[in-house]
């Protein structure tokens, strides 16, 4: 009878500890999480389309007479020249770059990370998504910036984006860093499409010299954030979020800080599809102890 009495309390006690246990355990192999499968690889060939960079778009080339080629056309599209001051006396910084007209204005692409333009009312230049449209000229084509005659940072914009080569000095000429850009990636990134005509996202791992480093994307089919996430020296660190195809949070994992960091990822929160917090690991680790 005692037996009986109390095994629907046993049984709802072995239920929670099956329920949680799995949540509470370190993950080992979290990487599983944030796998992009697909059937075939969908990627740019950014050599390709960067041969184009520097290059008018009048098919000049196909002419056999040589025609000199006018700076403020960038991929077909006839900019304005404009400027920007900042600092005083020898220390003043001059940024000269090309903007497209108000009939050409193209907002911020759906998977960019970084849009530039110049605001007119700030007369400065900005990296913002939070484009005043009434306001904004979309950078699109050379840029300088210049320190009296030397040149401190130079390269093109492709509506909004760093396109092709960009390099940047220090005050004494000398080169610091050298990138290459496509379409506001990085030249070396891996990019994943769900369509062969390459209108749909679906992964974008940024790599450096052979190794993933900075900010990873992943996207779901209709174009909403999927997986955000930071590598490092070929490592995930930092916080990874996930994200329903409904924009909302579904969970977060935490790597460790430094990418040779040996310490296990693990879940820290996670969510259902309207927003309910279903795990707390700090609230699940409080109640264990």
């Amino acid at each position: 009878m005692m037996q009986h009495r109390h095994s629907p309390i046993l049984l709802t006690i072995v239920l929670m500890v099956i329920t949680c246990v799995p949540q509470a355990q370190e993950i080992t192999s979290v990487d599983e999480l944030f796998q992009t499968k697909y059937e075939t690889p969908l990627s740019i060939d950014a050599e390709q389309d960067l041969e184009r960079t520097d290059k008018d778009d009048d098919d000049s080339k196909k002419k056999k007479k040589e025609k000199k080629v006018n700076p403020k056309i960038y991929y077909g599209i006839k900019t304005k020249r404009g400027f920007a001051k900042t600092g005083f006396g020898n220390r003043t910084t001059v940024e000269l770059f090309h903007y497209l007209k108000d009939k050409d204005y193209v907002g911020p692409d759906e998977y960019a990370r970084d849009f530039y333009w110049y605001d007119f009312k700030k007369k400065k230049i900005v990296n913002s998504l939070n484009v005043k449209k009434d306001y904004a000229g979309v950078l699109h084509g050379h840029y300088e910036k210049k320190m009296g005659d030397q040149t401190l940072e130079e390269g093109h914009f492709y509506y909004g984006m760093k396109h092709g080569r960009w390099v940047r000095y220090n005050r004494s000429d000398i080169l610091m860093d050298k990138e290459i850009y496509w379409k506001g990636w990085p030249k070396e990134s891996r990019l994943a499409y769900y369509d062969f005509d390459r209108e749909k996202l679906k992964e974008m791992i940024p790599v450096h010299f052979g190794e993933r480093q900075g900010e990873y994307f992943a996207y779901h089919e209709n174009g909403n954030l999927a997986v955000v996430g930071h590598y490092q020296f070929d490592n995930r660190v930092g916080i990874w979020r996930e994200y329903y195809d409904n924009r909302r949070v579904k969970r977060e994992v935490v790597y460790p800080l430094e990418p040779f960091d040996e310490t296990p990822p693990y879940i820290s929160k996670e969510w259902d599809k309207e927003g309910h917090i279903i795990y707390d690991r700090k609230r699940y680790n409080a109640r264990v102890n």
